[in-house]
């Protein structure tokens, strides 16, 4: 039996921003469960909820308080156990953001911790001593500043990889690794179906904790990528990065830890693990690590081109292990709005259509991000007061620091490199505030005021050619498809215009063909035509002259293959 995360169609939600049912402007869990049907009939099997535990949201809730509770905005315990019961009885699965490298500063047991330098729990932090009235290290943290954060109560620095507000957890004191597993034990014994792992390239350090001695910082990269104008500089920011990050990050003890998860994970038959890395040594042998690693480098383009899809394909499923299972996606909480990353400003609509076909066709377990099934886009708050993520106001301040911009440009840009733009609430009708919090209610994020023209959930429901109605009906063709949800990759092939992969799954083989381009393309092939992105009837063809931006589904026989 094929294990049901490898044919599931995964769609992530964002708790905060998808549907408030008591009132106050935030989402919240009752919200979720009165939009199962709508996310039933969309053709969803599984959501992956971000993180709804308590939290002081000093990182948008990654910076977690205490990990067996329900934050009190998202309702209670006895909520998650109501949606959690009514996507089973649906025959749906529920996946849940588990924060491992860290915790809020305001957990109790970082609240023990700092306490006095005795406390049994002080080594459940990294401590060090300063040198010299300086940090431990030359360490930096990713979101600016000394990875190094100096606690008066002691006088010794704590070490946190990301804000100083969430403290890394010591991996090396196995005490901290029986409470976390006794975490993921209450919630797979409350009956959840699995994880999404997060940031787990940054478990470990290098025990060493050498300087790195560079003549750079975070800060020179910040004005060297605002000044980047090609792939090449870009790329070369990206390796003074590894080297400003050498040894926090992606380091092999990380592989015994996650074996070790996968051995207690496995004591509950049909749960998943999925890691937020592209990295594919996480699957370990395919069988011993990870279930499910994202494929990333699929979405880090400007542009899904026919040859950019097709290196990508042949790299990922050619480094696979024996026995893994990809994993697809090209939107998430972190990222730009699908719409708005691959869009070229005049054939959007066609292009979303196309990159889904593109994603749902590919090899692997796909994973959708709420709101783009009705064409969201990202909004670009411009009042620095609405902000709501930290890193939109880190770059303001950059932006005006570093880079001499004025106010208004710092916040322009500052909207655009924050997440604020990719998690605004879910718009579900033409009315104020979209449907998503009451009248008169001022909603957490504001409201992105295209839902008055047409980008929402009501209107589209009525529109049979809405991008909702075309995710319905590709959705429903794969579920049909074993080929599409379940068959292996048997051949990839194209380039320029055009990208084909041949699916197979017993004697069924189907050839989806995609024209990744704004003119017709011709496409010499026999076979039947079972679906196409665009209104073409299904039936017999040898020769096919695609339109713009479509993509095909033509069923074939024997081994003769483009």
């Amino acid at each position: 039996m094929t294990d049901w995360w490898k044919t599931a169609v995964f769609y992530q939600v964002y708790p905060r921003s998808f549907a408030d049912a008591n009132g106050d402007g935030i989402g919240d869990l009752r919200g979720i469960t009165e939009k199962l049907d709508y996310l039933q009939s969309l053709g969803i099997d599984a959501i992956w909820l971000s993180p709804h535990y308590p939290s002081p949201m000093a990182d948008c809730g990654y910076d977690i308080s205490d990990y067996c509770a329900v934050a009190q905005e998202y309702g209670s315990l006895d909520d998650f156990r109501v949606l959690l019961n009514d996507l089973h009885r649906r025959g749906m699965y529920l996946v849940l953001d588990l924060v491992l490298n860290h915790t809020s500063d305001r957990h109790p047991w970082f609240l023990e911790s700092r306490s006095s330098k005795s406390n049994p729990k002080r080594d459940w932090y990294i401590w060090r001593p300063g040198k010299n009235g300086a940090p431990p290290n030359d360490w930096h943290s990713t979101f600016g500043g000394s990875a190094w954060q100096v606690d008066p109560q002691t006088g010794e620095y704590y070490y946190h990889f990301f804000f100083k507000e969430q403290p890394d957890l010591n991996w090396c004191n196995p005490e901290v690794k029986r409470a976390m597993w006794e975490v993921v034990r209450f919630w797979l014994d409350l009956g959840v179906d699995g994880f999404r792992l997060d940031a787990i390239g940054t478990i470990f350090e290098d025990p060493s904790w050498a300087d790195h001695h560079l003549d750079f910082n975070l800060d020179d990269l910040y004005i060297e990528n605002r000044k980047a104008s090609s792939p090449e500089e870009r790329q070369r920011v990206a390796r003074r990065w590894d080297l400003l990050f050498a040894g926090q990050h992606d380091l092999p003890e990380m592989h015994s830890l996650m074996r070790d998860l996968r051995v207690l994970v496995d004591q509950y038959p049909g749960r998943v693990l999925i890691g937020e890395t592209d990295e594919i040594a996480f699957y370990g042998n395919g069988r011993n690590e990870l279930h499910l690693v994202f494929n990333f480098p699929l979405m880090r383009t400007d542009r899904i081109t026919a040859d950019h899809v097709l290196e990508n394909q042949r790299q990922r499923l050619a480094a696979l292990p024996a026995g893994a299972w990809p994993c697809n996606t090209l939107g998430n909480h972190d990222s730009p709005r699908m719409l708005s990353q691959f869009g070229d400003g005049v054939h959007d609509r066609e292009i979303a259509r196309l990159n889904l076909f593109i994603l749902l066709t590919l090899q692997g377990t796909p994973v959708l991000y709420n709101g783009e099934e009705i064409g969201m886009r990202d909004f670009l708050i411009n009042d620095p007061a609405a902000f709501r993520d930290p890193l939109s106001l880190r770059s303001l301040q950059l932006e005006q620091t570093l880079m001499g911009s004025s106010l208004e440009q710092a916040v322009q840009i500052a909207a655009v490199q924050g997440r604020d733009k990719c998690r605004t609430p879910m718009q579900w009708a033409n009315q104020p505030n979209a449907g998503f919090c009451p009248p008169g209610v001022q909603p957490w994020l504001p409201v992105n005021p295209d839902y008055a023209e047409g980008v929402n959930v009501a209107d589209q429901t009525a529109d049979p050619e809405s991008i909702l109605a075309f995710y319905r009906r590709i959705l429903a063709f794969r579920r049909s498809q074993p080929a599409l949800f379940e068959g292996e990759t048997a051949r990839l092939g194209g380039g320029q215009d055009l990208f084909w992969n041949l699916r197979q799954s017993g004697e069924e083989r189907l050839l989806a063909v995609s024209n990744i381009s704004a003119h017709p393309v011709r496409f010499d092939y026999s076979g039947e035509i079972l679906f196409s992105t665009h209104s073409r009837k299904p039936g017999i063809c040898d020769s096919i002259e695609l339109l713009p931006y479509e993509g095909v589904v033509i069923q074939t026989k024997g081994d003769r293959v483009p």
